[in-house]
């Protein structure tokens, strides 16, 4: 008998990728998917615990799943991701109404626990991580989801522990997927019409680095593994750690063509003391010194980041020289958050924690120089004719179309005939406005 299927997910990628996978294997034991959780069999929120605010979220989430089974109880309320794994079966001594708690090393036995719950009517909470843990093979069906483009997970887990960060204690430690696994399922989505992949990892620069070298090679040879399928237009991937980014990866920007030259390279901090007390591993000095090999290779490369103000100990002096940072490299795009204190890590104990009216007002001018920046590179595209995948229809009114570059900028454009996402035109560039482009199709 088929029943009906909710997913809610915050967070990365990651998170949107795992949200696929528990989608489809539900989907293989009758399971549809629904928009309208109150009419869903089964809820599955996917959490995500990087920040403070993020957590908050999936709290108040589990809120409004708590009224709706008041009104309904018979569906399944199973919650996986970070917040799961870092609360585990407290999570259930705090909201006793929901039923399943699962890490996400977990996600592959959601079938299994979901009947084994509605067989017992007993809480089960899974949330064991392993470090001889194996991601399973997996060969994705496009049923739900954008047809053109996919994301594939090469590895999980991180071996770093920067001092701010949670995923060691909720992903794990650094575990990397069967060189040949990722081959075939990558294969799998260029065989069904998959134009573009994204490969993800919560540090891909770093795969292989553990483990039998026959099994997972270099992330350099997976990357050109994976161009090498006929019929791939576009390349992606992400999460990379600067301290290892090599020279054979930087070289793939200028050798491999279908490799996007976008590059999303996390500098956290323009301060070298702060970078020291977040466990980076890696100077300004050395950051910079990859930045510009990176802009060798591939002179047109745009470079996204992230960055945390107000971390414990920040000065004055630390912040400008995060402002400085991002003018010395001029980022395309800048993902910034004020620094909060998470369960386990360690920089919840440092001592001098910014006052919060502090970190706003740094977080504030640091968005605002980065908009012009970024507003700035926007603007310098204007009469270009760039390389655009479709996406799909725009929001705008008739024949409006919205795509991609290889830098990843969005452009609007008009199109009079029908297109279909991950056919590749050529636009003209005629504007720029702060969060996208707009053209016309050549």
């Amino acid at each position: 008998m088929t029943q009906l299927l909710y997913m809610e997910t915050f967070g990365c990628q990651m998170n949107e990728r795992d949200s696929e996978i528990m989608a489809q294997l539900l989907g293989e034991h009758s399971y549809v998917q629904t928009d309208t959780p109150e009419q869903a069999d089964v809820v599955v929120v996917n959490t995500c615990s990087i920040r403070g605010k993020a957590a908050h979220k999936a709290y108040s989430c589990f809120g409004r799943y708590k009224k709706l089974k008041e009104k309904h109880h018979d569906f399944i309320l199973a919650v996986t991701g970070c917040v799961a794994q870092q609360d585990g079966a407290a999570l259930l001594e705090r909201m006793p109404y929901i039923d399943i708690v699962m890490g996400p090393q977990s996600i592959y036995a959601l079938p299994s626990l979901v009947a084994a719950f509605r067989r017992d009517r007993k809480p089960l909470v899974a949330t064991d991580l392993s470090a001889e843990f194996i991601i399973p093979p997996f060969l994705p069906n496009l049923a739900e989801g954008p047809a053109h483009k996919r994301f594939i997970t090469i590895m999980q887990g991180c071996d770093n522990f920067c001092t701010y960060c949670v995923v060691p204690y909720t992903r794990g430690r650094e575990i990397s997927r069967s060189f040949a696994d990722i081959l075939a399922e990558a294969t799998h989505l260029v065989e069904q019409g998959v134009k573009e992949i994204t490969l993800i990892g919560q540090n891909v620069n770093s795969y292989g680095k553990k483990g039998d070298a026959a099994q997972h090679k270099s992330f350099p040879e997976l990357l050109r593994a994976v161009a090498g399928i006929d019929g791939l237009k576009r390349l992606r991937f992400t999460t990379s750690h600067p301290k290892d980014l090599s020279e054979d990866l930087m070289r793939c920007f200028a050798e491999i063509p279908v490799l996007c030259p976008h590059f999303h390279l996390p500098v956290q901090s323009g301060s070298n003391s702060i970078l020291k007390q977040m466990n980076r591993k890696y100077t300004i000095e050395s950051y910079l010194d990859k930045v510009a090999r990176l802009r060798e290779y591939r002179p047109d490369i745009a470079l996204t980041t992230d960055i945390i103000v107000g971390f414990p100990g920040e000065t004055d002096d630390d912040f400008a020289a995060t402002m400085q940072i991002m003018e010395t490299v001029q980022y395309h795009g800048a993902y910034s958050f004020k620094y909060s204190d998470r369960p386990n890590a360690k920089a919840a104990d440092f001592p001098g924690k910014v006052a919060e009216e502090v970190k706003t007002g740094r977080l504030a001018r640091l968005q605002a120089r980065q908009e012009e920046i970024a507003l700035a590179f926007k603007q310098a595209e204007i009469g270009k004719a760039v390389e655009v995948m479709v996406e799909g229809a725009s929001k705008a009114p008739a024949n409006q179309w919205s795509g991609r570059t290889g830098t990843n900028q969005i452009v609007n454009f008009s199109c009079e005939r029908k297109l279909v996402p991950g056919e590749l035109l050529v636009v003209e560039i005629e504007g720029a406005c702060q969060n996208s482009l707009r053209g016309k199709m050549i």
